[in-house]
């Protein structure tokens, strides 16, 4: 019998980081971290979680801090905090070694934990993610995305229509004018600060593991982001999905799926 179980783990410095244990009916033939994007929120891993688990894998979703159900405005946005809280729900739930499988900005905390505790890691699985940077133009972006949305929406049938897709409108809270996003504006754009300055590539040169890159045929990565990533790590394995763009497990999770079955049996996960 499958099950799921939520909890709360409290980081050091207070931070609350809410999470989801995908349990498959019998023995896991792996385990499984997936880390959301940024502004997401872990319920947008449901569906793929599902299949993972129907392969008989344990699947392990959070909330990022600042994101979802855990805490709104944590005291740190860096890139460091984030992967220590990935490295303490790996560490308290008994998960190494564990598969990463990151998106977009999940991604990139992905790929600098795989880069500073390979020892927890047994594979890489990035999303529309990457080391390349600086990226200077990158937080004026995101507050003009943000600003963009339409708030309050009067619907969630509007939100939907605007998002692009249901999952987006989960967090959403209702209010007396509308619907809202729970996110705080400041902390989603600090939370994008450092890839403002810095590139990653010496971290993403550093990793060892089997990684899978997987982009969108519409996604949004640079043009020569893939190639020069091939360049550092020749054995990385790349995929392009079509009719995908950057939310590529919520615009085809069936092809990511089977893209990631693929996968794991070169590995003899499956």
């Amino acid at each position: 019998m499958t099950r799921t179980m939520s909890g709360t783990l409290t980081t050091p410095d207070g931070t609350r980081i809410a999470h989801r244990t995908h349990h498959p009916a019998g023995k896991p033939t792996t385990t499984l971290l997936l880390l959301h994007g940024l502004a997401g929120h872990q319920g947008e891993w449901d569906t793929l979680a599902g299949r993972l688990r129907s392969d008989g894998h344990r699947v392990v979703t959070y909330d990022a801090r600042g994101h979802g159900a855990s805490t709104c405005t944590p005291a740190n946005t860096t890139r460091e905090a984030h992967v220590q809280d990935a490295v303490a729900l790996i560490e308290a739930l008994d998960l190494a070694p564990v598969t990463l499988l990151g998106q977009s900005l999940g991604g990139h905390t992905a790929m600098l934990l795989a880069a500073s505790h390979p020892q927890l890691v047994n594979s890489l699985i990035l999303v529309e993610a990457g080391p390349a940077g600086p990226s200077p133009d990158l937080p004026a972006q995101i507050a003009t995305w943000l600003d963009s949305w339409p708030i309050p929406f009067t619907s969630l049938a509007e939100a939907e229509a605007f998002l692009g897709h249901e999952a987006w409108t989960r967090t959403l809270e209702r209010r007396e004018d509308g619907w809202h996003p729970t996110f705080d504006r400041t902390t989603i754009i600090a939370s994008v600060d450092e890839l403002a300055t810095t590139a990653y590539w010496e971290q993403w040169s550093r990793i060892t593991c089997p990684t899978l890159l997987i982009q969108g045929e519409h996604g949004t990565m640079r043009p020569d982001e893939p190639a020069t990533m091939l360049a550092h790590r020749p054995d990385t394995r790349t995929i392009r999905i079509p009719g995908a763009a950057h939310d590529v497990h919520l615009d085809q999770p069936a092809r990511l799926h089977a893209e990631l079955r693929a996968f794991f049996l070169d590995l003899n996960f499956a």
